[in-house]
This record gives C-alpha cells, structure tokens and sequence, in this order.
C-alpha cells in the first residue's frame, strides 16, 4: 500500500508550506475526527517518484502547556503512523535547542529520518548543512518549501527502496472494497455481515509496506476482496480493531479500492469529517456508495428530514447512491453490495474511441462551447485515458478556456450514454498543435537560416 510520510519539527519552520507543495493544493485538507486537530492533516501526495500519503503536523515543542500539548500528541500519533519521516528545520535559523530536542524524539521513533532544510534560498547549502550533521541523520536536503526548490530532490530521496505498485493485485477479477467512516458508526458490523459469524480473518497479502489485509470472501457468486489495515484478527476482535483503524490507514484502502463505501449513522448528523474523506476518496478517483446504517432505528416522520440534510451535505457527490441500510439485521446490505459491483463494471467500462466521439459531437450539437474572444472552442474528438476513475481525452482547439460549467454538462452526458454508475468521470482536454502554425508565423529568410542553422554553427 502507499508509504506514509510524516512532516515533523518545531513549529513554524514551513510544515504546511511543503505539505501543500507536495500535495498540490493550497489549504490543507484536515482529516478531523474523534480525538485529532486540526494540526495533524492528511492528503496524497504527488511530488515524487511514487504517490504517498503525507501527513503535516503542528509542532513537538518540549514542556508543552494547554494547546500545545495536544499538538505534541497529535504529532507524536502521526510519526507512530508514518512509514518515514521528514525533520524540517529553519536553514537561515540556524540550529536550535528545540531542533536537538525534535531530533532526540525522532531518533526514539526508530523510523527513518531525513532531514530537511528549509527556507535555504540564497543560501550556501554546505555552509548552512555544517552545524546539522551533528544531529546524526545523514546529509540534509537543503529547500525552499515556498519556491517548491530541492523538494524533488528531497522526496527522491524519501521514496527511495519503495517502488510504484501495480494497479491490480490481489485476486484477479475480484472486486476490492473499501469501507470507511467514523467510529462507532458500524462499519464493523457491516464487515461481520459480509464475511459470515465465524470467519477467521487470515489472509495476508504480501509485499506491502504496512499491515494491509486483504480478505476474500464471496457473495451472490461474486468474488470480493475487504480491504482491511487493522491487521490479521479473529472475528470477535474486529468491533475495536475496525474502529480503530487510523487516517493514514484510511486513505491508503481508499487507493488499493476499486470502490469505496463510506458509512454513517442514520441517527448523526453529516460531519466535517465525513466530507474530507469523502473529499479523498473523490480525488483519488474511486466509485464511491454511501451507506446510512440504522436506519431500521429512525421514525418515519424523520425520515424526510434526514434525506434532505444528506441531499445538502453530500451535494458535491451527487453521483454517489445512497443505501439505507441496517448492517446489524441485514436490511438493504443485498442492495449496497448490487451498487457496489454496478460501480465496479461502472468504473472498469472500455470506451471505443469512435463511440465516445460520436457522444462528443452530439454533446455538442445539443449545446455548443462558448465563445473565446469571439471565436469558439473547438473540441474535435475523443478517447479513453484510464480506468478506475474513467478518464476521457478531448482534443480540439482553446482547450484551456473551456469553463468548469461546460466540463461539468460532459462529464453527465459520458455519464449518461455509458452508465458510468457511482462513479466520478475525468475529462483531461489536450490542444491540437497545428504543425503549420510555427512555419507560418516565421519570415521566410528566417525560415532558411532554421533550416541551415546546423551549419552556420559548425562555422
């Protein structure tokens, strides 16, 4: 499963600057359920040779009071998680009592640490690295979090010994299932639903880099896989084991998922936490089912007024079907798992190149691109770029304009024509060059010398 990497150090040192250089994004996206703050934060990181998942912390800071205790333990739960770890420093501060104090807590983890300098633009990078090699952890990696300089490097380094895994492992043709939520809003439940009463979870599956289980089990004459990172355990076990399963854990099943299913309780309410996974799991591209569990516990005349809240909450998702299930009875779970294999087909779906473009040319007869500078977009053709999410390429002309709106009406008309059930459809547009456009903007005494440049440099 993906490598999990912690940003560690003092506060204020650029954590969150490099987590969101690693992570493409801007803010941050907090994973913010029971017991976390908003100082421990989750995303996938993209920089690198490999994806990852990357966690940014507050700050471990010796003799901490109030909140700073609890960031201290936020802290010290994502290097427990972490794969490897990353001490950032202040380059231009210089080395630090506190900087000797996050290294000895580093150095107790047993993890490996790779040291990194920041906001070292400018700078001498030896001169800067001289007094941080006696903290003992090899060569620093001198960056500028804020310019994105040397963080290639650095991650280059990080990810080394981890290499790209295959899209599928596992079983062929089964189905992989990922079921995340909150605690306590019965996922387990539903795992003991699905694997049967007596089931002895046993099956692990190699070559991953932390507890990754991957438990078959069949259901209507279909082949699944549960995704399960809370380690090998006895089905009287897996109530706390399940609930327990950290962030980091969470997001690395949502990468191995063909779909995902994300539990809530009928009686709560939609939290904050529930949107930022949702929010992962979407960005990653997986076919995602919503199950309400207890519903059997809900009066009707509450019924209504649930629906309504969800229709709300969950309306950046609107392709995603909702099961109202009781996992603990067995109510609507037949239901969820025809959803959850209807999304897999969805995702998995082969799209002809001449199929797709004939969708496209309709699409467009029916409701044209807008105007650019008073010319319009031209999209003239396309094809399938992936699988697991569906990922569809338009070439064509101003590609670049073409607004969200009108990506949006695409993406529901590919929908549509391919049943692309449960599933979030990525529309990637490329811009046709026109070989003649250089040649025809070029005078043609230039155009000559081009052609000759070879020999009047060898004058």
């Amino acid at each position: 499963m993906l490598p999990v990497i912690a940003l560690v150090g003092r506060p204020n040192v650029g954590k969150s600057t490099l987590f969101n250089v690693l992570t493409g994004t801007r803010d941050a996206i907090v994973a913010d359920v029971p017991g976390l703050t908003r100082d421990r934060q989750y995303g996938f990181g993209r920089l690198g040779p490999v994806p990852y998942v990357v966690i940014d912390t507050g700050g471990l800071i010796e003799n901490p009071r109030g909140v700073e205790a609890q960031m201290r333990a936020q802290t010290q739960r994502a290097v427990e998680e972490a794969d490897r770890l990353i001490f950032i420093a202040d380059a231009r501060a210089g080395l630090s009592p506190q900087d000797q104090f996050v290294a000895r807590e580093l150095r107790r983890s047993g993890k490996p640490v790779t040291l990194a300098l920041n906001k070292a633009e400018g700078l001498d990078a030896d001169m800067v690295a001289a007094d941080f090699h006696a903290l003992g952890f090899g060569e620093p990696v001198a960056i500028s979090a804020s310019h994105g300089r040397g963080c290639e490097d650095l991650m280059a380094r990080v990810l080394e010994g981890f290499a790209a895994q295959p899209a599928e492992t596992g079983e062929t043709g089964a189905i992989r299932i990922a079921i995340i939520g909150r605690p306590n809003v019965g996922k387990s439940t539903l795992v003991n639903r699905l694997l049967g009463e007596e089931r002895v979870i046993a099956s692990e599956e190699p070559g991953t880099t932390r507890d990754s289980i991957l438990v078959p089990f069949e259901r209507d004459g279909r082949r699944f896989l549960l995704i399960d990172t809370a380690g090998v355990r006895r089905r009287a076990k897996v109530e706390d084991a399940v609930e327990r399963a950290s962030v980091a854990k969470t997001l690395q099943a949502i990468d191995e998922a063909h779909v995902v299913i994300l539990v809530l309780d009928a009686h709560d309410t939609v939290a904050e936490q529930d949107a930022s996974v949702l929010g992962l799991a979407l960005e990653r591209g997986r076919a995602l089912v919503i199950a309400v569990n207890k519903w059997d516990g809900i009066p009707a005349e509450q019924r209504e007024q649930i629906h309504r809240q969800l229709a709300l909450k969950l309306d950046f998702v609107p392709f995603a079907p909702l099961h109202f299930i009781s996992a603990r009875h067995g109510t609507g779970v037949g239901e969820l798992m025809h959803s959850t294999v209807r999304a897999y087909e969805a995702a998995m779906r082969a799209m002809p190149t001449r199929e797709l473009t004939r969708t496209l040319e309709h699409a467009l007869s029916v409701h044209q691109p807008p105007l650019v500078r008073g010319r319009r977009i031209k999209l003239r053709y396309a094809h399938q770029g992936g699988r697991n999410p569906p990922r569809i390429i338009i070439h064509g002309n101003q590609t670049a304009a073409v607004p969200d709106a009108y990506t949006r009406y695409l993406a529901n008309v590919f929908r549509k024509t391919y049943d692309l059930f449960a599933t979030p459809v990525f529309i990637e547009y490329r811009t046709d060059a026109n070989p003649y456009e250089r040649e025809r903007r070029t005078p043609p005494a230039r155009r000559g010398r081009r052609r000759a440049g070879s020999g009047r440099r060898g004058r």
